[in-house]
């Protein structure tokens, strides 16, 4: 499976989110300063965000968004899926129908595979992901996440 610049995007939109916990709101132009990512590109994930209500957003002065619950209750699967990322690593998209209308040789495999997978993400949260990487990185107040 192969992560798409959608998802590591919202992915680490939202770890810089989770850093900020508790502290207001956040614009999005200080989220695409400090990650790197395109102020559009980020108004296109946040609006997905919004309607699956892992952030909240204010408007006005002092506007912006934040997490709409604590970071440690929301998973990195919760994040990708939200944006409409694809978590299937079978070549039918799960159908059972890749050779010649029939389930391939090796589907249950990648089935299984794709499932691993979700369940690894779904036992991760973004307060976990933060925590781990402050620790590796001297507890810095400044923090890229890339790579993701």
């Amino acid at each position: 499976m192969r992560l798409t610049t959608k998802g590591r995007y919202a992915v680490t939109a939202m770890l810089d989110l989770s850093l900020n916990y508790g502290k207001g709101s956040i614009t999005l132009a200080d989220i695409s300063e400090r990650q790197g990512i395109s102020l559009s590109y980020l108004e296109q994930l946040f609006a997905r965000l919004r309607r699956k209500e892992l952030v909240t957003s204010s408007r006005g002065p002092g506007g912006g968004y934040k997490l709409s619950r604590s970071a440690d209750e929301i998973s990195v699967l919760d994040v990708i899926l939200s944006v409409d990322e694809k978590m299937d690593n079978t070549a039918c998209s799960s159908q059972a129908n890749c050779h010649e209308g029939e389930q391939c040789l090796s589907h249950e495999l990648w089935q299984s595979l794709s499932e691993q997978i979700k369940l690894y993400l779904s036992e991760i949260s973004l307060g976990q992901v933060v925590s781990d990487h402050k620790k590796s990185n001297d507890n810095s107040n400044v923090i890229k996440f890339s790579g993701i």
